[in-house]
């Protein structure tokens, strides 16, 4: 029942002549049904459909044409929630938003929770007016409707069918299932408060297997977003961790819609930024008129949940969750809830990140093993054989043979300085992450090389340095890492090509940068997980780009060859 302005009215008065005896007897006739009703209220846990119960329930007792709920915020500013019973679909679309209970006769038995009881509502001097296309409305009884001993709502009757008016057995039946009510919401309030603690606590789990599982980070980051969505109901998930050049870098979303922030940068002149990275958690009533919200990404929604990923005194990283513009605020219980899920998300990110240390670490102590036995027994031997035939060399008479000596002694040396380089970069620790996409993508290649046991050849056409920017240049080095990543994985390959090209024109006509990597290993099967690619998708679909995969360059098309593709 959609909000209605209200006037002044007059209760009616007791009929003359009705004494104690006729009362009783009026009420005990209708016990049974009020019996009935009290246990259809209480018959079920689920809070919504409790509220609807009550209605349908109160109307059926009372004979009333409407009947509503209004449940109170919990700041008691307004209405948080309006059930209402009597109105069909098409009407309340016609009426369109429900009351919010700031103003009217509505709000006014919010700041007033006592039994009021009108014979013409549109009399009543608390009245602002029905919306169009509101039904008419005469008669009201409204009940507060209290929960432990708190004001949880109130319960409102209109329109008493046969054009009559609510009388004293109408109050008092209405009354005492108010009780009945305020019993059977708390019921329903902590069951549904457990159920959510459940979701809450089963989404956590989740969260700390994809983080622990050794599996792609980007994929268990994309779990924390989407069970913060999912669990809070809000309209995107999205995670941040801090940037290399300061503030928070977004790098998951979880959205119906193609995220266009993936990779966006929060600066650490933000206030929004500098509270997160400092441990404190932030709530926006409305991120599109909060000036705290100096950057375009937030600038859509209204109610914001933005929690600090802080474990051990360290914050991790952030976590936001916000609803679209007009949407309903976060409760306490959903503030704890998701505090108490980024608090675990933390720590599982935590120990994820202490067990990718670990085994980095043992690459390391691999990686240095590996550079002793090349320096100590390989080096060596190729040298000794290098002497060998050398001395061979000097002794044989034809000369044939000893070209062939002297080029296979030229190539041994050649070898020894090759295996001499990969002794260096084994050897050597993170470099500075260097400025320009040339650079990065030469890093990538070289630090790719390592585990591959071969350098990919590369190519570069155009301005690649000038013209791609910061964001799109960000996501084209991740993608970059993960198809060298894949090769490396999954595809065997022995030959991997790599193109960066800044000269293209997107199908939208916009000028635009291609990143290439073909290689000649085993394909892509046709069934199993294809994460990487989907990362690849979800980084260039961030930013209006594309991504996809055909055959590669060895035997038969054999091999893969992944492109990526995104505007400057």
């Amino acid at each position: 029942m959609p909000a209605a302005p209200v006037s002044p009215g007059d209760a009616p008065e007791p009929e003359a002549g009705r004494g104690d005896d006729a009362d009783s007897r009026g009420l005990t006739a209708r016990v049974p049904q009020l019996l009935k009703a009290m246990r259809s209220v209480g018959s079920g846990l689920e809070l919504h459909s409790t509220l609807v119960r009550i209605c349908e329930t109160a109307a059926e007792l009372a004979n009333a044409r409407y009947a509503a709920i209004g449940v109170v915020a919990e700041d008691g500013d307004g209405l948080a929630d309006f059930v209402h019973h009597g109105v069909d679909a098409e009407t309340a679309r016609l009426i369109g938003r429900l009351p919010d209970g700031h103003k009217g006769l509505l709000g006014a038995l919010i700041h007033d929770p006592a039994p009021v009881r009108l014979a013409e509502l549109t009399e009543d001097p608390r009245s602002c007016g029905f919306p169009e296309h509101h039904p008419p409305m005469r008669s009201f009884l409204g009940v507060p409707l209290c929960v432990q001993g708190k004001t949880f709502g109130n319960l409102y009757l209109a329109e008493k069918r046969g054009g009559g008016l609510f009388d004293d057995y109408d109050l008092d039946m209405v009354r005492v299932l108010a009780i009945e009510a305020g019993i059977a919401i708390g019921n329903a309030r902590l069951y549904e408060a457990a159920k959510q603690r459940e979701r809450w606590i089963d989404g956590s789990v989740a969260v700390t297997t994809a983080l622990l599982s050794g599996g792609d980070p980007e994929d268990a980051l994309q779990v924390v977003a989407e069970q913060a969505r999912r669990l809070s109901g809000s309209t995107a998930g999205i995670v941040l961790l801090p940037a290399d050049e300061g503030g928070l870098e977004i790098v998951a979303v979880a959205a119906d819609q193609r995220p266009k922030a993936l990779g966006a940068v929060i600066p650490p002149e933000s206030e929004l930024a500098s509270e997160l990275l400092d441990g404190r958690a932030v709530f926006l009533a409305d991120a599109a008129g909060d000036p705290r919200t100096i950057t375009h990404l937030f600038r859509d929604y209204g109610p914001v949940m933005m929690l600090p990923l802080r474990s051990d005194g360290r914050v991790h990283g952030a976590l936001v969750t916000p609803r679209a513009r007009g949407g309903r605020p976060f409760t306490e219980t959903e503030r704890t809830l998701a505090a108490q899920f980024a608090s675990q998300a933390a720590l599982a990110l935590m120990m994820a990140e202490a067990q990718r240390d670990r085994e980095r670490l043992a690459v390391y102590e691999d990686r240095d093993r590996i550079a002793r036995d090349l320096h100590d027994l390989v080096i060596q031997r190729l040298y000794a054989t290098g002497m060998m035939l050398e001395s061979a060399q000097r002794r044989s008479g034809v000369p044939e043979v000893r070209r062939g000596v002297g080029k296979a002694v030229d190539e041994l040396d050649v070898t020894i300085q090759e295996i001499r380089t990969a002794i260096f970069a084994l050897q050597q620790g993170p470099a500075e992450v260097p400025s320009g996409l040339r650079a990065q993508v030469l890093r990538e290649i070289k630090t790719a090389a390592i585990p591959l046991g071969f350098t990919p050849s590369y190519r570069f056409l155009g301005p690649v340095d000038t013209a791609v920017g910061e964001l799109t240049r960000n996501n084209l080095i991740a993608a970059l890492r993960e198809a060298l990543s894949n090769a490396f994985r999954h595809a065997g390959a022995s030959r991997i090509d790599v193109v960066v090209d800044a000269t293209v024109t997107l199908p939208d006509g916009r000028p635009g940068v291609r990143l290439t990597v073909t290689d000649d290993g085993v394909g892509i099967p046709d069934i199993g997980r294809r994460s990487g690619l989907t990362n690849l998708e979800r980084r260039a679909g961030s930013l209006g780009g594309d991504s996809w995969f055909g055959p590669g360059t060895g035997e038969n098309g054999a091999g893969t060859t992944v492109t990526w593709q995104a505007p400057y």
